[in-house]
């Protein structure tokens, strides 16, 4: 199966960064126009979405989709219609049970498939993404803030603090964790399927 011509890789890209978090996607393009590393994913590699809750994985999916020529799965949307189960829910009430279980479904995936994962996975399941491409959609902390705070449907976290204190509480912790676990940086991956000085 041949891939998307110049022309529309080239679209995807643009969409991949309008799809971004508007206070990082301007210094993303001053780094895509120079030169640098550039990591596509190996044939036959998993390519798992990864970053903070609110940072646009589900939404860049279908991008990265297109992009690479599979197909893609967003693997809170796969446990809720599994397990017929909010995830607000499941998390509040069995968290436990919730990461097993999305531990389990990723690690029954096919390898080379596309997936993306929660805001969780990363900081919860480091050892399952070893082998895999891993994907890391960049967020600022005030971005991450305001989605979250006019985003009522996602499970409280830490329940015992203020949302306030929960929200800066998970993103900083997150973000060390996060750090431990090799990554790819959405530039390093966009710069695959950019020709030279077409960002410029």
């Amino acid at each position: 199966m041949s891939g998307p011509s110049a022309e529309l890789k080239q679209s995807l890209v643009e969409r991949i960064l309008e799809a971004v978090d508007p206070r990082l996607a301007p210094a993303l393009r001053e780094e895509l126009a120079r030169p640098g590393p550039s990591r596509p994913p190996s044939t036959g590699q998993t390519v798992a979405i990864g970053g903070h809750r609110a940072a646009g994985k589900t939404r860049l999916l279908p991008l990265v989709s297109a992009l690479l020529g599979r197909s893609g799965l967003d693997l809170d949307v796969e446990l809720e219609r599994r397990s017929g189960r909010s995830l607000r829910d499941w998390v509040a009430e069995d968290p436990t049970a919730f990461r097993a279980a999305e531990r389990t479904l990723f690690l029954e995936l096919p390898p080379g498939s596309l997936v993306a994962v929660g805001g969780g996975f990363l900081s919860n399941h480091a050892e399952a993404l070893a082998p895999c491409y891993t994907l890391l959609v960049p967020v600022s902390f005030e971005t991450y803030r305001e989605r979250l705070l006019a985003d009522t449907s996602r499970p409280r976290l830490r329940p015992g603090m203020s949302l306030e204190e929960e929200l800066s509480s998970v993103y900083h912790q997150r973000s060390v964790l996060h750090a431990r676990v090799p990554t790819v940086s959405l530039v390093e991956f966009l710069r695959a399927f950019v020709s030279p000085g077409s960002q410029s």
